[in-house]
Order: structure tokens, then sequence, then C-alpha cells
């Protein structure tokens, strides 16, 4: 009795299924129940009001989908009439073929065939996990109406001329599937741990060496309620972001699509495309800069024997190589081994810092306020929160989605606890004389301190080429679309190794422009580049797209009047005192 039970509400959920793909006021119900009556009438002598169920042979093409109407006239029998009165024959599993089809399965549209074909070519429904039926198709299209399913293997994933010549199954679609150079989606699986530590990583680069000048700039005080004042006005920024995200789905590109059109998205990316390439060059002069005082401490002459120019043009032999890599992944233990230097140097900075202020006191030349070079600290702070990019993937990759927005503010929390920390100890112990490149401050006699010059440099440049790949994919698929493969044509493979050699000499170009006054280039970075994507651009998309009540839509707006505002002053200030000095 249970099992019949059982047989019948599965025939009732299939009936349910398929109900909603059919057309209503039709059945077969009259068929299915006294298919062989003496009392039946065909269509024509039998007149139907319209409120009753119509015959679905009445339909175009009626008998060809007779069956499918059946399925849901069978679930209506009742329990005991749907059943035969004799008894059921267990039958032990042993006993059936490997590739047995239930007959529940064959009566469905296409069950003989679907039989016929597993057998003979031994497909098991197990190893080859698709819709076994008709019914299941459906529950599965429903389940996902509406959803961008656009699903695309990368260029080491694409079928190989050998597995699209294979010999066809029932499995194989007619035409093919549609190629793409897109990735699929794959659900996250990131737990709270890994997803924090990931957000944290995404905000501690290079940035944070350039706070204690940027304190130097505008003075203890002013750099300190600059920085808490970015972090609150970025964390609204990205709870604007993720609702946009929870409505419309989608990176930060698409959401732009969405909500601004093609103008909009193209904005979006070329701000991107624009603060990662400053970002590199931001970290190639920090790294030329720190490695000459690296040697100016432990080679034996008066002069160093290199000059700036010289060390960028070596960076550039070995980022050349890095930047032709596909797969960013294999740059993983690199990258972890990059971490650990980073945060052994900010532990050193800490120790030095705290035992200094504990013997020596604060430098007599701190200033709370900077009025000549204040400015510059706007910049410098906005470039510090550098993450945003990373936001939006590192909530897809979790879990649990619905828990980042908590995870993202505590993380939010802790660097600028970090970033205040170290741009103002480091004011505080140096003063006046604090340096761009900061760990020059330290006692260049002490070989730890030259250990972590030179291992620092080691971690930017192993980071520098997973900050230059945004900006290469987006220029990629600019000018060569996004379906270009280099895996078959040697041509187009050349060609992209040609614009990435092309971005990464452009990038050291910039570098040689910048380097005399790091500082001033960072903070032209933050304002022009980093100001729209983490202030106005949000704003401007919440304003769209989400915002219904006036007291939001003017919130939005002053947020994107004063981000509009603080990018066009910021950026003439700094240029105007650049070109001044």
């Amino acid at each position: 009795m249970t099992d019949s039970a059982s047989q019948h509400e599965r025939a009732q959920a299939e009936a349910d299924v398929v109900s909603r793909h059919l057309p209503p006021g039709y059945t077969a119900e009259h068929v299915a129940v006294t298919a062989s009556s003496d009392n039946a009438t065909t269509p024509e002598s039998d007149p139907i009001s319209p409120s009753e169920p119509q015959d679905s042979l009445r339909l175009q093409g009626g008998d060809i989908h007779r069956e499918i109407f059946k399925i849901g006239a069978r679930s209506k029998l009742g329990q005991r009439s749907a059943t035969f009165g004799a008894p059921t024959i267990r039958r032990s599993s042993t006993l059936l073929p490997p590739n047995h089809v239930p007959a529940s399965e064959q009566r469905a549209p296409g069950g003989f065939r679907r039989q016929f074909m597993q057998q003979r070519k031994g497909v098991s429904p197990v190893s080859n996990p698709v819709t076994r039926t008709f019914v299941s198709f459906l529950a599965l299209y429903g389940d996902f109406a509406g959803e961008d399913l656009a699903e695309s293997v990368d260029e080491s994933e694409a079928p190989t001329e050998d597995e699209e010549e294979a010999h066809p199954t029932e499995t194989r679609p007619l035409l093919g599937r549609r190629k793409s150079t897109r990735r699929p989606i794959k659900p996250g699986d990131a737990g709270t741990t890994k997803s924090f530590f990931t957000l944290l990583k995404a905000f501690i680069g290079t940035g944070i060496m350039f706070l204690p000048k940027a304190f130097n700039n505008g003075g203890i005080l002013f750099s300190s309620i600059t920085l808490i004042t970015v972090s609150l006005l970025s964390c609204l920024s990205f709870h604007l972001l993720l609702v946009c995200r929870k409505r419309y789905g989608g990176g930060y590109g698409e959401l732009g699509l969405a909500i601004g059109g093609p103008k909009m998205r193209a904005l979006i990316l070329g701000s991107i495309t624009l603060s990662q390439i400053g970002f590199v060059c931001s970290g190639i002069i920090f790294i030329a800069e720190n490695l000459r005082s690296f040697l100016n401490a432990v080679t034996p002459g008066p002069t160093v024997p290199v000059s700036t120019l010289t060390l960028i043009a070596i960076q550039l032999v070995l980022l050349i190589p890095l930047a032709l890599i596909r797969d960013i992944s294999r740059l993983g233990p690199v990258a972890l081994l990059a971490d650990i230097f980073i945060f052994i140097g900010l532990f050193y900075i800490w120790y030095y810092d705290i035992s200094t202020l504990a013997t020596s006191g604060i430098h007599p030349s701190v200033q709370l306020f900077n009025p000549r070079d204040f400015t510059l600290t706007i910049g410098s702070a906005i470039f510090t929160y550098e993450g945003i990019g990373l936001i939006l993937p590192i909530q897809s990759s979790m879990a649990e989605p619905s828990k980042f927005p908590r995870l993202l503010y505590i993380v939010m929390i802790i660097i600028t606890t970090i970033f205040t920390s170290v741009g103002a100890l480091c004011y505080a112990t140096f003063g006046d004389k604090t340096r761009v490149e900061i760990i020059s401050n330290y006692p260049q006699t002490s070989k730890l301190v030259n250990a972590i010059q030179f291992l620092y440099s080691m971690a930017i440049i192993a980071g520098t080429p997973v900050q230059l790949f945004p900006a290469t994919r987006i220029i990629e698929t600019k000018f060569f679309g996004e379906r270009a493969s280099g895996k078959k044509s040697s041509s187009m493979k050349w060609k992209k190794n040609g614009l990435r050699t092309a971005l990464t000499v452009l990038c050291g170009l910039i570098s040689i422009v910048g380097a005399s006054d790091l500082d001033k280039f960072v903070a032209l970075i933050g304002a022009f580049a980093c100001v729209p994507l983490v202030y106005i651009y949000p704003a401007f998309l919440h304003l769209k797209g989400v915002a219904r009540s006036p007291m939001v839509k003017a919130g939005d707006t002053v947020l994107c009047v004063v981000g509009l505002g603080a990018m066009i002053y910021s950026t003439a200030v700094t240029i105007s005192t650049w070109i001044r000095q």
C-alpha cells in the first residue's frame, strides 16, 4: 500500500510539472478513464460547453501530443482504481540489467527509444547525469526560466576535434553547443573564514605603504579623519552596489549594462582599466625606489650602481613573460608567498614604531593639519581602498552570500584600523622625514630591514601580473572579441601576446613619468580613476535602477555630486601641485 501511495504521489508531481506547460482548457481525462467506453462520442456529435474542459484532440496535432495530456489524466485516477487487485511481485534489483529503464519511464514520450539507445550504447543514467525523461526536462526548464544560463568553456577546456567528431548519441544536440570563451557559472562553495581572509587580502596591497607619506601631506589628525570618512563612504557605496547586484545580478560591468546601457558599461570597464594600470605603475615605481634603497644599503660604494630607470627596465624584463600567462591561478603559490612577505613587513613596522615612540616620543615636526598638501591625502586614502573590483566576485564565491554584507563591514573595520595605525605610527615616528618608500626610513644597517626591503619588492613583483590581468582581459575583449581564442589560431595567440607586451611596456613608460614624484602620482590615480569606481558609479546605478523614494534618490544624488566634485577638485589640485613643484 505504501509503494502504491508513493507512486501515486510521484505521478501527481509529474502531472503538476507537465500541466504548467500545456494550454489550459484541454484534457485527455475521458480517454484515460474510459478508453474503451461504449458511450464515447466523437467531438463533432457532442457539443461541449466552453466552461467544461475540451478534448485535447481538438487541438492542432492533437493525436501527436496525446500521450503528454494522458500524463495528467492518469494522475487523476483513484489510487485503488489505478492499481490491479493481484499481489505485487517484487523483483530483486540484482536481477535487472545495468541499463534497466522502469516501465513508468518507458510510458513517457520517447521512452522506448530512450531505453533502446541506453541498452545499445551502454549509457548509464548514473554516469550521464542529464534529464532522463520529458517530465524531468520540463521541471528543469521551469526552475531556471529567466536566468542567464549561457554556459561556456575556457580555452584550455574547449572540446577537441576528436570529441566533436565522436559518434552521435541521443544526448548530443543536433546543432552542437554554442561555443564561448566565458567560463561556466559555478555555485559558490567558500566558507565564511575563507572569504574573510580573501577580503582582507583584497584590500591590503601596495597602497598601505603610501599611507605614511599621505599622513605627512595632510597631518596626523586630518589624515586619520579622512581615512575613517573614506571607509564609511566606501561601506555605503559597497552597500549600494550589493543592493543593485541583488536585484539585477551579474558583475560590475553587467550591472552598468542592465541599468545604464552599453555606454555605462564601457565607462565602468574603462575606469577599472585605468585604476588597475595605475596600481601596476605605482607598484613598479615603488619597487624601483625600494630596490634602489636596498642596493644603496648593501653595496660598499658611495653611490648606487643602478638608477631608478634601469630598475624599471629590469622589472619589465621580468614582467613581460609573467603577463603572457593565461591561467592566472598558476601564480597562486607565488602570490601566497607574497602575502606572507607583506605581513612580515607590517609586523616589523608596528614593532619598530611602537618601540621607538615608547622611548623617544612623537617626532617634533608632526602636524595635526597640513594646509599646503592636504588634498594629496584624499587621493592617496581612496587609492588605498583598492578592493572594490573584488567585492562582487568574492560574494559570488560564498556558499552563503547572505552573510557577505556583515563580513564586509567587519573587514572594513579591521583594515581601517590597520591603515590608520600604520600611517599614524610611521608619521609620528619620522615626522617630516617620512619617505614615500617607508621602509627606507628604517635603519639601513639592519640585515632584517634589508631582507624586508628585498622580500617586499619581490612580493609586489609577484602580485603585479595579477593586478594587470583585469585590464589586459578588458582590452583584449575590446580589440579581439569575447570568443577570440589563441588555442587553434597561432596568429590570434601572437596578436594577444603582442598586446600584452605592449601594455606592459606602456606601464613601464608611465612609471618613468611618475617616478619623479610617487606620492603625487598615487594621489592622481586615486582621485581620477578610483573615485568614480567607489563613489560615483555605485550611487548612479542605485539611483537609476533601485531607488524609489525621494529620500533615497536625494541621497544617491548627493553622493554622486560629492564624488564628482571631489574627483575634479582633487585631480586639478594634484596636477597643479605636481607642475608647480
